[in-house]
């Protein structure tokens, strides 16, 4: 039976929590700025405000693979598989508060796949610093890379809808950005004044579905940088 956001609506004080998170922690202005990692020759690149055709279609058919995968396996091998995803978040200190409640969001969403902080080696890495193309992830997908998360951007738009949004995209989810505000992965789409970091039921019902068969361990790694 799927969890109901109520409780955690309700813990996190979301009035409160849009208040104080409406501008970017004093600490991240007065921070060592360090460079965006370098993505790889030839990774897909999509902007969380859009980017060009050819990128957001490149973006659709990486992300429309893996679903394409992760049915096939659950047909030859039905049945449900929680997974537990780990993550490091020491690189993004001045995003630690939406971090963790990014991961409140998405374990309160979805009943397959679990994250879980860790201190040491991780599935997947959060770092911080600038970057002139914004946030994004370098992912497969399905639980591994890492998210980058760039200052001026949060500065922009809602910081916990951004890093909410980057953390979809290592469990699997696409972008859409030319849906709602009540999408959260229409990313930047909806401007500047969206600050709805929760996915709606079918984005949940989607990562439940990629993950339903164990999606950590289901696929051969192929990475992608998507914003």
């Amino acid at each position: 039976m799927r969890r109901f956001r109520t409780a955690l609506s309700t813990a996190l004080g979301l009035g409160m929590a849009a208040a104080a998170l409406a501008a970017t922690p004093a600490s991240v202005t007065a921070a060592p700025a360090p460079e965006a990692p370098k993505a790889p020759k030839g990774a897909v690149t999509a902007a969380y405000t859009g980017g060009s055709a050819t990128e957001r279609a490149d973006s659709k058919a990486f992300f429309d693979m893996l679903m394409k995968k992760a049915e096939k396996k659950q047909a030859a091998k039905p049945g449900i598989q929680a997974v537990t995803v780990t993550y490091n978040d020491s690189g993004a200190p001045s995003f630690q508060s939406e971090i963790a409640q990014s991961t409140q969001i998405w374990n309160s969403s979805v009943d397959n796949v679990t994250l879980a902080e860790t201190s040491g080696s991780a599935d997947f890495d959060y770092y911080e610093g600038n970057d002139s193309r914004g946030s994004y992830a370098y992912t497969d997908g399905h639980g591994h890379g890492y998210i980058f998360l760039d200052y001026a951007q949060n500065q922009q738009y809602y910081s916990l809808r951004v890093v909410a949004h980057e953390t979809g995209h290592v469990l699997g989810l696409p972008d859409h950005y030319s849906g709602p505000c009540s999408e959260l992965m229409s990313g930047g789409g909806p401007g500047t004044s969206c600050t709805n970091a929760y996915p709606n039921w079918e984005e949940s019902a989607r990562v439940d579905q990629l993950w339903a068969n164990g999606l950590s361990s289901a696929l051969k790694p192929e990475f992608r940088v998507v914003r």
